[in-house]
């Protein structure tokens, strides 16, 4: 399994990269995780007629917006999975007058709607709501025998170390600086991430969605994350990066 990070910022794009969207490919499926401006560069990565689905976690535009794009590709079929209310959003923002509508792509859209709770997908899915100032869904995937969990825009909590309970990668966000915390619009920094993996055994963490305004290059990413004492595998997510798991 290949987990290729399409675009590892938060807010805008920057030249630390592209915002938020991770690509996940199995023996049976790519699975893109959020559809930040990244997403450009997903067909460098799909080369085949597996089924393509995208995993949305919440309606922030740094995670929708390349979702525009979509007619740049040639997806066999393509499944959006979002929480409540997706169909209504992407309905408003994936249409004219601002970009092609999903029903006019040169391949076969669907919408599924998610409420929290275990799923039996074509690969057994997790799904819990986060701590956000709009709410946003976590994800924890099985996949090849792997366990891949999915924590982008949150504050610390409970659903997030449920959903990575002993797994195999926890991928997180890491949109704040060392030490920085705001209950008004929750985020993790390096070590929250880190406390998050330690308390659920998750055996690897990634970080991504490092703000682009606080972290302004990619070494900042690798010192924040050296100030970190109590996880010992970390991966600095980077553009392009990608990880076999």
């Amino acid at each position: 399994m290949q987990i290729i990070f399409l675009g590892t910022n938060g807010w805008y794009d920057s030249p630390t990269g592209s915002t938020i969207c991770t690509l996940i490919n199995t023996e049976k499926y790519h699975i893109i995780l959020d559809a930040g401006n990244g997403i450009y560069k997903a067909d460098r990565y799909i080369n085949d007629n597996l089924p393509v689905y995208i995993f949305l976690s919440h309606f922030h535009l740094d995670h929708i917006e390349g979702l525009h794009i979509l007619s740049k590709f040639c997806f066999a079929g393509l499944t959006i999975f979002g929480q409540k209310g997706t169909q209504a959003a992407l309905n408003t923002i994936v249409n004219e007058p601002f970009t092609v509508s999903l029903d006019h792509l040169p391949y076969p859209v669907t919408i599924r709607e998610l409420s929290p709770g275990p799923y039996k997908l074509p690969f057994p899915l997790d799904c819990r709501f986060l701590v956000h100032a709009s709410p946003c869904m976590g994800y924890r995937f099985d996949l090849d025998g792997k366990i891949i969990t999915y924590c982008p825009d949150t504050g610390a909590c409970e659903n997030a170390v449920l959903l990575a309970e002993d797994a195999d990668l926890l991928i997180a966000e890491c949109a704040f600086l060392p030490g920085e915390k705001s209950p008004v619009w929750p985020h993790l920094n390096p070590q929250d991430a880190a406390d998050i993996a330690s308390r659920a055994r998750a055996k690897r963490l990634a970080l991504t969605h490092f703000d682009a305004g606080r972290y302004t290059s990619t070494q900042m990413r690798r010192d924040a994350v050296a100030t970190v004492r109590s996880y010992p595998d970390i991966v600095v997510g980077e553009d392009e990066l990608l990880l076999q798991i």
